[in-house]
């Protein structure tokens, strides 16, 4: 059986004929999860019929798919001792809160003070769980959202956590304020978003590349010049909320990139444009994650409470002084 830097090149049989290149490697490399071997195609070292395949192509009778097994890279990443709130951990998942203002991988200059340093701090074993510079990463939340978010510990984990984000399995409940008062208890945006045409910062609702898209909202409280909300995105998209929301010019309170600044200097109440002047992000906040255990196969639910920064301004709205 190889390992990390072995050769190996197997002949396809009658059996196997028809069968997706990635899984019939998953049957034969049981060592591997399929999420490592779809990655080894990506990269180039695997090969069929000596030509470097897709992910998703298909095997015949008589071929020959022969590769080398990488030897994993060692991140650079470094580990750091930052102030993570681990909400449950066991050995195969650890779920955490993440604080705004953290990124979440390192990229480009930034490369520490991410979720992935203090994860490598606190998460001994999980040195390139699904990439080097993303150990254990399934989804993301932007640097200015706070919230839950779900780790892998290993590839079977991170494999099974994928696909059900990808297959959108996966129940994501969200809590933001947004400018305006909406009358309605509830409704859905269905706007299909991308790139900016312009500013690759931004996503927008006018794009060259749209994406499907679907959020759900739920009124949890109304006051007279903002909305506290309950945001369920049935889709995955980049600032997915965050567009949708600011496309039907309710856009959320604090947010540097998809709120004029004019929503802020309308508050009437001077204590309150303080208290949102200081919040410096977005406020949106990811309250809680459901999927299957990987390893059970059970539904299990996590939830992080509401931060600071957004319940004072709650507290504010209530009529309340802190």
């Amino acid at each position: 059986m190889p390992t990390s830097g072995g050769e190996f090149a197997f002949s396809v049989e009658k059996v196997d004929h028809g069968k997706r290149l990635d899984l019939f490697l998953a049957e034969q490399l049981p060592a591997q999860s399929r999420s490592q071997i779809q990655r080894y195609i990506r990269e180039g070292a695997i090969l069929l019929n000596a030509a470097q395949p897709k992910v998703g192509s298909k095997i015949k009778e008589g071929d020959l798919v022969s590769g080398r097994i990488p030897v994993p890279s060692v991140s650079e990443v470094l580990p750091e001792d930052l102030p993570i709130r681990f909400i449950y951990e066991d050995a195969h998942i650890a779920v955490v809160d993440k604080p705004a203002g953290m990124v979440v991988h390192p990229a480009g200059r930034v490369q520490s003070g991410t979720l992935v340093n203090a994860l490598l701090f606190r998460l001994h074993d999980l040195q390139g769980v699904g990439g080097v510079l993303r150990p254990g990463i399934v989804h993301r939340l932007d640097k200015g959202t706070s919230g839950i978010m779900v780790v892998a510990k290993n590839d079977l984990a991170h494999e099974a956590l994928v696909q059900q984000f990808q297959k959108r399995e996966v129940k994501k409940i969200y809590l933001a304020l947004v400018y305006g008062r909406m009358e309605a208890a509830e409704g859905a945006i269905t706007a299909p978003l991308g790139r900016h045409p312009t500013d690759r910062k931004r996503f927008s609702l006018r794009t060259r590349t749209p994406k499907e898209a679907l959020t759900q909202w739920q009124v949890k409280e109304r006051f007279e010049q903002v909305t506290f909300l309950q945001v369920l995105p049935r889709t995955g998209r980049t600032h997915q909320i965050r567009v949708h929301m600011s496309s039907i010019n309710h856009p959320l309170v604090g947010d540097p990139l998809y709120t004029k600044t004019r929503r802020l200097t309308q508050i009437a109440d001077p204590f309150l444009r303080e208290r949102i002047n200081a919040l410096g992000r977005q406020a949106l906040h990811a309250s809680l994650i459901a999927f299957r255990h990987p390893a059970t196969g059970k539904t299990v639910e996590f939830a992080a409470p509401l931060p600071a920064d957004i319940e004072n301004i709650l507290e504010v709205l209530r009529g309340k002084r802190v």
